[in-house]
């Protein structure tokens, strides 16, 4: 084993990632507005890259249920999503998500202008609140027959307040929600994300058995503690905690571990062989 202070590998590339993320989505309405560049329209709600059309599964999923209509362009964008997160879970919330860009940029601007230590305080809720957020989202959208996380979705908000800045130099009532998640992770880092986001209820869920995940052996284990402490959403990888749905493979534990106990790992598909045997 190692023990020496094991240099972050996946941090930096996380957050150059959760950049230029964010930066796409500010550059689209420059490009479209004043140079007419319009090969990349929308955001990450609904954003269309030349012929590709890339649908979030939980608006899509919303504008089925509400419309009681099968769109075939709205299946065809939501295959290439859910697919991602069928094969590497929540991915999109740690690694693309403007949301969780904003909670690092405002972690690391407390680290530096906070003359005392930043402490981080967890309030902590059952873990089962996220699928809860889920079912009450669609049943909300449901009985008001209307898509609700297409007007109010943070991430997607995130976009729409960019947008309407850069074009009208206004912004919209609706993002207040944005300051209220934000507020969220000011009293408890990323509480909106580990107990009240539908999108990352429903990405849970298509990955629950996703291929990649993050590996733990027990035998390299100190018990330490410092990969639970390292993990945004507050999960304890040394109980398995890191290869459930709640997980989002941001790489963290894996970062803060001296031992190399925790790896990434690609699960294995199992084939069955039928006996030929007489």
């Amino acid at each position: 084993m190692n023990d020496k202070t094991r240099t972050s590998k996946y941090r930096p590339i996380r957050f150059f990632t959760l950049l230029c993320a964010t930066l796409l989505i500010i550059a689209v309405p420059i490009l479209n507005n004043r140079f007419q560049f319009t090969f990349i329209q929308g955001w990450y709600q609904s954003i269309s890259i030349g012929n590709l059309w890339f649908v979030s599964p939980l608006e899509g999923l919303e504008s089925i249920l509400t419309s009681r209509m099968l769109y075939g362009p709205l299946l065809v964008g939501m295959a290439i999503p859910v697919l991602v997160a069928f094969l590497l879970g929540r991915v999109f919330c740690a690694w693309i998500c403007p949301i969780s860009f904003l909670s690092e940029v405002t972690d690391w601007l407390i680290r530096i202008l906070s003359r005392k230590k930043y402490r981080k305080t967890r309030i902590m809720f059952p873990r089962r609140m996220l699928w809860a957020s889920l079912v009450c989202e669609i049943a909300l959208a449901m009985i008001a027959g209307v898509p609700i996380f297409v007007f109010l979705s943070p991430p997607g908000l995130v976009g729409r307040e960019l947008m309407m800045v850069i074009l009208f130099k206004t912004v919209a009532v609706e993002g207040v929600i944005v300051l209220a998640v934000m507020t969220m992770h000011l009293l408890s880092p990323r509480l909106f994300c580990r107990h009240l986001c539908p999108l990352g209820g429903l990405l849970g869920c298509i990955g629950a058995k996703r291929r990649l995940y993050v590996e733990f052996n027990v035998e390299n284990c100190l018990k330490c503690g410092i990969c639970s402490k390292a993990c945004p959403l507050a999960l304890d990888p040394k109980n398995g905690q890191a290869s459930s749905a709640y997980c989002w493979n941001c790489g963290d534990c894996i970062d803060s571990c001296k031992t190399e106990a925790l790896s990434f790992k690609w699960r294995e598909i199992k084939v069955h062989h039928e006996n030929t045997n007489p």
